[in-house]
């Protein structure tokens, strides 16, 4: 038996199965996608995985049960990628240990449900060829890949364009169209080939396309790396401090001032084989875990121990008085603080993009909850994305945390910001996939956006990225120590991504959606003729 007869085969078994044996397939096919995701990049999994999708839904009954088969295999992609979070409740684990199985269904099956809407999308086109229906899948997922990205606030972790970043010269690709971009080349990728098992020359030629384009764009991304500058900005040094403090003891009052000397002592060593001493030390996001700002006598010893004419950049919580924004009792920010060399808070940001249930509840007035993160009550959100400018360094864009996972929103849009820093704390998670999966978040930001993004994690990973993504140190995840770098300068021009945002990654998803639909009609009348 030919490899075609094999595979039409097996598409007839698969569309054979019955309901539940259906539905467990579809989970199990998207639990297999999710391994494609960082840290593991096991991208030939994604063509079985979106593929058989493709026959599943082809071979769905009704609309209804196309979208379930839909929703399982998004409930198996969400699951496999997203386990990590459910670390972050084993912080503390005999007040929500109960909630690890609650959280992880309603992760798997909540976000399941857009890849639920894209199985009705490609049904609803059931009358039209594999060829069209794959491209339909294709667009139609990463459609759904953008409304995720910003829909009830958003959250657009592991789209699948994070598969590239395991290759520089891929990830160039971004810089013009995004992560959504190369999610859709990466679902075109996986879904054309099921699109094989039909007769005829369209598949073959749809399957051409794509891997000319992949080639294209890893030739492309060669040539703009090989024009890549290495300048610096003059008279920068930054040093990264990484304290690798465990999340259980992070917030605990006795240990409070050796975890303060601890990342003191980083930041003050001396550089490694004669370097150059850094003018800037930057601590992770709440590294300090108190109010410091209206502690003097910290901030006095966090300026002494600052480089002179430099600053030290901390996260802290910070205390709004109730007079600020007139919202009655006493409320906390998230915040990063400029401490100068004289123990003054020169500049601040608060982080606005909050963690539902980590810093806020949302729908606290139905939901008995408190949030899973040390301390009562929420935190009061900033006011937004704001470009500061510090005592010594070119204009920056301040995030914290998971601010850095949304495309097309980590700067102001005034074009002031020169690089992006980013502090975050991924002691919630431990050694699992999610630093990493944040890792190549920040990376992705750097390329769409063409600046330098200065990463620093507790635990790691700590990293200077280059304006084209390319790692210029890195600490190790779960590794004590400070990196000292250079700041990359910002690429000269603005990138096509970031002076155009996410218009062009979605007239690319409307082109290919049109495209599938020209090419099934064409087919069918074709067809009909004959």
């Amino acid at each position: 038996m030919s490899l075609f007869h094999m595979t039409c085969d097996l598409k007839c078994r698969m569309q054979g199965l019955s309901k539940w044996r259906t539905y467990s397939l579809a989970g199990m096919l998207g639990f297999a996608a999710a391994f494609a995701m960082p840290p593991l990049y096991q991208i030939y999994l994604l063509i079985p995985a979106f593929s058989g999708l493709l026959w599943l839904v082809g071979g769905a009954a009704t609309r209804w049960r196309a979208f379930v088969v839909g929703w399982w295999f998004g409930a198996g992609f969400f699951a496999a990628g997203l386990y990590w979070v459910s670390f972050a409740l084993l912080v503390d684990a005999a007040k929500f240990g109960w909630l690890i199985p609650i959280a992880m269904l309603g992760l798997a099956f909540g976000f399941g449900l857009y890849s639920g809407l894209t199985a009705v999308v490609v049904r609803l086109a059931g009358g039209l060829n594999l060829a069209a229906q794959a491209l339909l899948l294709a667009s139609s997922w990463t459609f759904f890949e953008w409304v995720r990205g910003w829909f009830l606030t958003g959250f657009p972790w592991n789209p699948l364009g994070t598969i590239w970043a395991f290759s520089d010269p891929l990830l160039q690709g971004a810089s013009g169209v995004g992560v959504y971009g190369l999610s859709l080349l990466a679902a075109l990728l996986a879904t054309l080939p099921g699109a094989l098992v039909d007769r005829g020359r369209m598949g073959w030629v749809l399957n051409g396309l794509a891997v000319v384009v992949l080639g294209a764009l890893w030739l492309g991304g060669q040539h703009r790396l090989s024009l890549a500058s290495d300048d610096v900005v003059p008279g920068v040094r930054l040093r990264l401090v990484q304290p690798n403090i465990l999340q259980a003891s992070k917030w605990d009052p006795t240990l409070r001032e050796r975890h303060m000397v601890d990342q003191l002592r980083l930041g003050t060593s001396p550089p490694l084989n004669g370097a150059a001493k850094p003018t800037h030390v930057i601590w992770a996001e709440t590294s300090a875990p108190f109010f410091i700002a209206t502690h003097q006598p910290w901030l006095d010893v966090v300026g002494a121990m600052t480089p002179k004419g430099g600053l030290t950049i901390l996260g802290a919580p910070k205390m709004v008085p109730a007079d600020d924004r007139n919202l009655g009792p006493l409320r906390v920010t998230n915040s990063l603080l400029a401490i100068d060399d004289l123990g003054h808070v020169g500049a601040q940001y608060d982080k606005f993009h909050l963690v539902p249930f980590g810093e806020y509840v949302p729908f606290k007035d139905w939901l008995p909850l408190d949030r899973i993160t040390q301390g009562a009550g929420s935190f009061l959100p900033g006011p937004g994305l704001v470009t500061l400018n510090l005592k010594g360094l070119p204009p920056v864009s301040p995030l914290i945390c998971y601010e850095i996972i949304f495309p097309g929103a980590v700067t102001d849009g005034t074009g002031r910001a020169r690089w992006i820093l980013n502090l975050t704390n991924d002691a919630w998670f431990g050694q699992t996939a999610g630093p990493y999966q944040h890792f190549v978040n920040a990376q992705m930001r750097a390329v769409e956006q063409g600046l330098p993004v200065v990463r620093v994690a507790g635990t790691g990973m700590s990293a200077i990225f280059d304006g084209y993504g390319r790692v210029q140190g890195k600490l190790l995840l779960g590794e004590k120590g400070f990196l000292d770098g250079d700041l990359p300068k910002a690429l000269t021009e603005l990138t096509p991504y970031a002076r155009y945002g996410n218009t062009v990654p979605l007239g690319l998803i409307f082109m290919v959606a049109v495209a599938g639909i020209g090419v099934g009609f064409s087919r069918r009348t074709a067809d009909q003729r004959l």
